[in-house]
């Protein structure tokens, strides 16, 4: 990519950014203070979270590790 189409790009990239960041601090701030999970354990949690950290890992936490409340 050249520096031209970065610039162009850049207004897109920001928020999407800004937004893993806060769904990743999210999800890692609820496994880590609640104690119940529907499936696994709070170690799976954080590793699937990190590794999957593009919106996958806090969406599958969310879609199936959160305990009903």
């Amino acid at each position: 990519m050249t520096v031209e189409q970065i610039k162009e790009v850049l207004p897109f990239l920001i928020p999407i950014i800004v937004a893993e960041v806060i769904l990743l601090a999210v999800t890692l701030r609820h496994i880590l203070t609640h104690e119940n999970y529907k499936r696994g354990n709070r170690i799976l949690w954080i590793v699937v979270t990190l590794v999957g950290m593009q919106f996958w890992g806090p969406i599958l936490y969310f879609v199936f590790g959160k305990e009903d409340e």
